[in-house]
């Protein structure tokens, strides 16, 4: 939407500040916040603003582009979310041969394996795809055998899990919660324990980077009861996630608390089928030591040891060819060891830990990422060194990180 002439001109000759969904353009257009174009500068004297590093008027077209295929990604996948609407409410379930199961198995397996590593616009239509052909084959009337119409419910559950996580992804909470609520279904009428935990976890999730760290809590412990009995790395995922809402929350104790019960647990792991299946159905040692590392962040604790630890957990993603390498991890624990260092009055380490999330392509820009960074800004506002000339840089570059991104429209 364009703006009026009559705006426009508000704009230049009245002073008047733009509309909020029309700031993100401005901003990418002339590569400056709001505030410091917005500042009156007196005559005879040259303004200081630091120009916005990430902003690039070449960028624009693309980004326009971009927030048209984001449009398209939630209108196909609202219809998804539909059609699990209808599966859920009640249809004959049955199943068909060895032949087509082990054509979704390679299928699912393809999908779990590339979500971590690649932007969700590239396997978003396949993933909506093969989801619907295995609601459609739970109702088609082919029943062979219940092992199959478990094993069908399994796949179900697991990609309505990941594309639950693709809405979570692009900041779409409801729809997220509402395609958990349909792979938890999946998972009950497999009678998976683990699968119905790994579903309290995602609920967990959600709510987390929507800021509700109550119900986060909640959906963590309610998982965690579930998985208590169980040998994966399920049940160590759903203490992470308490010990984060707990660190949200200000409940140090109980963050300690939970993060060494799960140090405690790891030493005892046999991996299962979740933890064979991989990806995010798997709680690697590394993600164990970042979501720690987090919950300290969280806290609002910096010292040489943190931060120490906090460079291993960004190391432990450094590798690409490893199998639990995942770009948000990286980019999660970056924004960590930046929070750490910032915390421990290292100013300069700050920016030099959050350079790379800030240089991230705005296909890989999603909302926990995007959160994660507005994180450091948000600190940077009330640290001691505000006023030093690389926070102040840094935190107007940050301001702009989100603006040119698929995982939200514009304004």
């Amino acid at each position: 939407m364009d703006p009026a002439s009559k705006t426009v001109e508000g704009w230049f000759y009245d002073g008047r500040k733009p509309q909020r969904t029309f700031r993100p353009v401005i901003v990418e257009m002339l590569g400056y916040s709001i505030d410091d174009l917005w500042t009156e500068v007196p005559e005879g004297t040259t303004p200081d603003f630091a120009p916005l590093t990430g902003a690039s008027p070449t960028a624009l077209h693309a980004d326009a582009e971009d927030d048209v295929d984001l449009n398209e990604m939630k209108r196909t996948g609202a219809m998804a979310v539909q059609r699990a609407k209808e599966f859920l409410l009640g249809q004959d379930r049955e199943v068909v041969g060895e032949d087509t199961l082990g054509l979704l198995d390679d299928e699912v397996g393809r999908l779990v394996a590339a979500y971590p590593r690649d932007p969700l616009s590239t396997i978003w239509g396949d993933l909506l795809e093969t989801q619907d052909q295995v609601f459609r084959l739970l109702e088609g009337g082919r029943v062979r055998q219940l092992s199959h119409l478990r094993d069908l419910n399994v796949k179900a559950a697991v990609l309505s899990f990941l594309v639950a996580k693709g809405f979570n992804d692009m900041e779409s909470p409801h729809q997220a919660m509402t395609m958990t609520r349909v792979a938890a279904s999946c998972a009950r009428t497999a009678e998976h324990t683990g699968l119905i935990a790994l579903t309290d976890g995602l609920k967990s999730l959600i709510a987390y980077w929507a800021d509700k760290p109550e119900d986060a809590y909640h959906y963590a412990s309610q998982g965690a009861a579930t998985a208590a009995s169980l040998r994966g790395t399920v049940g160590l995922w759903l203490l992470g996630l308490q010990a984060r809402a707990a660190a949200v929350l200000g409940d140090e104790e109980t963050a300690r608390a939970v993060n060494q019960q799960a140090d405690d647990r790891r030493e005892h792991v046999v991996h299962d089928d979740l933890d064979r299946l991989g990806g995010l159905f798997t709680y690697a040692p590394e993600k164990q030591l970042y979501y720690a590392v987090e919950s300290e962040a969280l806290l609002g604790h910096g010292n040489a040891l943190l931060a120490a630890q906090a460079e291993q957990a960004v190391q432990g993603f450094s590798d690409p060819n490893s199998p639990n390498w995942a770009f948000g991890d990286l980019a999660g624990s970056q924004c960590d060891l930046s929070l750490i260092r910032l915390f421990s009055g290292d100013v300069d380490g700050t920016a030099a830990a959050i350079r790379p999330v800030l240089d991230l392509p705005i296909s890989h820009r999603n909302n926990g990422i995007v959160v994660s960074a507005l994180r450091v800004r948000q600190a940077l506002m009330t640290s001691p060194a505000r006023t030093a000339v690389v926070a102040r840089n840094l935190r107007a570059e940050i301001e702009a990180f989100p603006t040119s991104r698929p995982a939200l429209p514009r304004g």
